[in-house]
């Protein structure tokens, strides 16, 4: 009997350590990505590219990790054929960017206690934040082309106007899906994330031209956009949750 009551009580105690586990989470997490996109910017023709970043996230709580992230890549696009460009421009941006980000998940508002389906959406996000971009154009066509000369800036031989190496301000817009994968503390000790990013610049910094938006019918800020797929490791400080953050059974 006694030999029961022992089991019992170790039994239960167990679980109780178990499920408590289930609501702590880790304080930090570092990780990188890669991902593929291109610019929206003033020529005809945009590139596609690997574009890659290394972050180093606060988790607020279990859903909403705040990140220093550092992006870079490239930015390309136009040409020196009229399909390619009307102008004849032509534009490599090895760029650099600095980031600061949130991203606020479902598990957050919603109460997904026992239900498989509430439990699966909880990890999708919307996120925004602010960041500065370092602008470096590796190639570019300032001066007109002979076969351009009737498109080109009013005078033609003033060459197309912007800067090789500029620092726009951008605000990125970001959602996606986060997995988490859970370790023998049943807290989550890693994450791969699923995501799209939308990125406005503030300035004509991006494919490095400024000229005239009536003439360039240039009338929309620079963008760049990328899809990617995230790795982050969490460690630091167990934090307790108000919420059961993996839910057993589901």
């Amino acid at each position: 009997m006694k030999k029961f009551i022992l089991f019992f009580v170790l039994t239960v105690a167990g679980l109780t350590a178990k499920a408590q586990d289930g609501y702590n989470y880790y304080e930090w997490g570092i990780g990188g990505g890669i991902g593929y996109g291109r610019a929206y910017a003033d020529t005809k023709r945009q590139d596609s590219h690997p574009i890659y970043n290394f972050n180093i996230a606060y988790n607020f709580n279990p859903y909403v990790p705040i990140a220093l992230e550092y992006q870079f890549g490239t930015l390309s696009g136009g040409g020196r054929t009229p399909d390619k460009d009307a102008f004849g421009r032509i534009y490599k941006n090895a760029y650099k960017a600095l980031l600061i980000h949130a991203d606020v998940q479902l598990g957050s508002f919603i109460d997904y206690a026992d239900n498989g389906f509430l439990n699966v959406i909880k990890s999708f996000y919307v996120g925004t934040g602010i960041g500065a971009i370092s602008n470096n154009m590796k190639d570019i066509q300032r001066t007109n082309l002979p076969a351009y000369a009737q498109n080109g800036p009013v005078g033609s031989t003033n060459g197309f106007q912007g800067k090789d190496k500029s620092t726009n301000v951008v605000l990125p817009l970001r959602f996606g899906y986060e997995f988490k994968i859970y370790d023998s503390y049943e807290q989550v000790g890693y994450t791969v994330t699923l995501g799209y990013e939308h990125s406005y610049a503030f300035g004509e910094g991006l494919d490095g031209y400024n000229d005239p938006p009536a003439q360039f019918k240039n009338n929309a800020p620079d963008q760049y956009a990328h899809f990617t797929i995230g790795f982050r490791y969490n460690f630091g400080n167990s934090v307790s949750y108000n919420k059961l953050v993996r839910n057993y059974g589901f």
